[in-house]
């Protein structure tokens, strides 16, 4: 099974950024633990800052993987296109944020992209990750 996991924008900072509501750990730091914890797995892992590539990045593994777990960051409130994206390919999404964006400014309470999503986990930290991978097996 091939897993692919995509973070959005700022999500580079994690463990550094916000630590109350992201936590103190970094994404490279979970993303070892994760892949040990499903030695079955294949895992890629791809973090931008940048929409078009985010884009890019789903349309190149999006007809191939099993399943991608996407954390949009920002864009998934602001991103017609990311969700557009999402829409065309074959590949599973689930979008999964690391807070709970409901308990948060009003502006996080709408996602663009959930409707194109198979599911959304959020506010259970980096476990939402661990969540998904387990939906996909």
């Amino acid at each position: 099974m091939q897993i692919v996991i995509i973070n959005g924008p700022n999500l580079n900072l994690l463990g550094k950024r916000e630590p109350g509501i992201y936590g103190s750990e970094s994404f490279e730091e979970y993303f070892e633990t994760l892949k040990a914890a499903f030695p079955q797995v294949k895992f890629s892992y791809y973090q931008s800052n940048v929409e078009g590539e985010i884009i890019n990045f789903l349309h190149q593994v999006g007809f191939s993987a099993d399943g991608i777990l996407l954390n949009a960051g920002g864009y998934t409130h602001t991103s017609v296109a990311i969700r557009d994206a999402i829409a065309g390919i074959k590949t599973p999404v689930i979008e999964v944020h690391i807070s709970n964006v409901y308990a948060r400014e009003e502006f996080r309470h709408t996602s663009l992209i959930a409707p194109k999503c198979v599911g959304s986990i959020c506010g259970l930290g980096m476990k939402g990750y661990k969540l998904g991978v387990e939906y996909f097996l």
